[in-house]
């Protein structure tokens, strides 16, 4: 383990992040809001210790990054991330406490959205911008960012990209993973600028509009606003960003494809035409269920329950409604969605799409072997096998996920909050939804959860954000052995 290039790394990483604080500092001074002190001096101390790290650990070895070397850096990046995230938080006075600020920084940084905040509103232009910022560089991801726009991490970059990707079967775009990188990264800010020109023709302001654009193509949820999307009661809102959360859950590849002229590569991808079949088949049980029991007209209904799905099943976590008002069945639906997740290679959360889908059909590829003893029958991804190591690492991660999910309710319940509360912050952070029910419901958030518990979340929001296993693995000691 080459710690002197790992934290030489890290502290360029810091660096990008010290200078990404320009942004929120700028808006200060045009808004002249207080925050503009604080959010400087966060720069400095970020950019200041980046560079120390860069100069200290001054190193001739480029050679390719070993993988477990990848996934320390990708591990101790977001840790970084996290805590330089809240410098602002802290300086300004915004956020008191250093959990609750390092508990607000990471849940942007790793998309999650789940927030210690009662009044959003209340805090400056430029804290509320850091904040929406940090979801939007969380999204494609800190890593990715910096092998597009580093030319020597293209060496390793690899083991840095398979870490840090949502997906369980990396789709490189182009034969150099720092243009893939890049790729990404045109695609996901060409898609921003878009909504927050649609959100600022449609009347909403350019910071409301930036902010909203900067929450929802990470699938990351936070609002400038109290109520969320809730506050402007607008039908074209609402459907501007419903249509960007369904774009921000779907595979980027697929995205680039369609760019390029592949104007059919979405009903082709069979995991895409699944996860359309799954998010119209539950929007349209929802419409049933709450058509004519909370809302009295079949349009509200398809309105309200089209866009809290979406926000659900891709993990963004915004709220147009209290749904946990809504009929158990609606409510049910909205809490197995935070476990299903978008597609492999968006900027959802959760399970996803892919993993499900070869969890059924190894399902079924047992029943038939109990049929057939001696057939050999291979997994199907459209008209392609699936590679064995792919299932087992799949097993893998689904056993993993389910492990910390039972394991984090029980220490949340032995804290004292209810069984709904416990159950839905995990699978909400885990899954990196941000609301869910109970205490921590959509018109509630997480302040009143007692600190160990902020932690205990804090850490679902880190394994969920990174795939379980780049931060599992670290805690083993045979990842630690020569």
């Amino acid at each position: 383990m080459r710690f002197r290039q790992i934290f030489r790394l890290i502290g360029i990483l810091n660096i990008f992040i010290g200078l990404s604080m320009l942004a929120p500092l700028g808006i200060s001074l045009i808004y002249s809001d207080g925050s503009t002190f604080p959010i400087l001096y966060a720069f400095m101390v970020t950019s200041g210790i980046g560079f120390i790290l860069f100069l200290v650990t001054k190193t001739t070895d480029y050679s390719s990054l070993s993988h477990r070397e990848g996934m320390a850096i990708v591990t101790l990046s977001w840790l970084s991330a996290g805590l330089f995230g809240s410098l602002p938080f802290l300086f300004s006075g915004s956020i008191g406490t250093f959990t609750n600020a390092f508990f607000e920084s990471l849940s942007g940084f790793t998309t999650t959205g789940a927030s210690i905040l009662n009044n959003i509103e209340s805090l400056p232009k430029g804290i509320l911008l850091w904040r929406s910022l940090t979801q939007w560089m969380g999204g494609m991801g800190i890593i990715v960012l910096s092998i597009a726009i580093l030319p020597f991490l293209g060496v390793g970059g690899m083991q840095l990209y398979k870490a840090e990707i949502p997906s369980p079967m990396v789709d490189k775009l182009q034969p150099r993973i720092s243009e893939t990188a890049k790729t990404l990264w045109k695609v996901y800010l060409l898609i921003t600028l878009v909504e927050i020109g649609l959100l600022f023709i449609g009347g909403m302001s350019l910071f409301d509009s930036m902010c909203h654009a900067f929450c929802t193509m990470p699938t990351g949820g936070f609002s400038p606003r109290n109520a969320s999307i809730a506050h402007y009661n607008s039908a074209y809102f609402e459907a501007v960003i419903t249509v960007f959360m369904l774009l921000a859950g779907v595979n980027f590849a697929l995205h680039y494809k369609f760019l390029k002229g592949n104007f059919k590569v979405f009903g082709r991808d069979p995991e895409c035409r699944i996860f359309l079949f799954i998010l119209a088949a539950l929007i349209l049980l929802v419409t049933c269920n709450i058509y004519g029991t909370v809302y009295h007209s079949i349009g509200g209904a398809f309105r309200r329950a089209a866009f809290q799905v979406t926000s659900i099943i891709t993990t963004t976590g915004f709220v147009t409604s209290d749904y946990a008002q809504w009929p158990p069945l609606s409510q049910i639906i909205l809490f197995l969605c935070m476990f299903i997740g978008a597609m492999a290679g968006s900027t959802g959360g959760a399970v996803k799409v892919i993993r499900i889908i070869l969890l059924v059909k190894y399902g079924f590829r047992e029943i038939f072997r109990l049929a057939h003893p001696h057939a050999v029958r291979s997994i199907k991804l459209g008209r392609k096998p699936v590679p064995e190591e792919v299932l087992s690492s799949m097993w893998g991660f689904f056993i993993l996920y389910v492990g910390l999910f039972i394991v984090a309710v029980i220490v949340m319940s032995a804290l004292g909050l209810d069984v709904l509360t416990s159950f839905a912050s995990v699978a909400a952070t885990i899954g990196n939804v941000g609301p869910g029910f109970g205490l921590v419901g959509p018109v509630r958030n997480y302040l009143t959860i007692p600190d160990l518990g902020k932690w205990v979340l804090t850490f679902c929001m880190l394994v969920g954000r990174l795939e379980i296993y780049t931060v599992i693995v670290m805690l083993a000691p045979a990842y630690w052995r020569k």
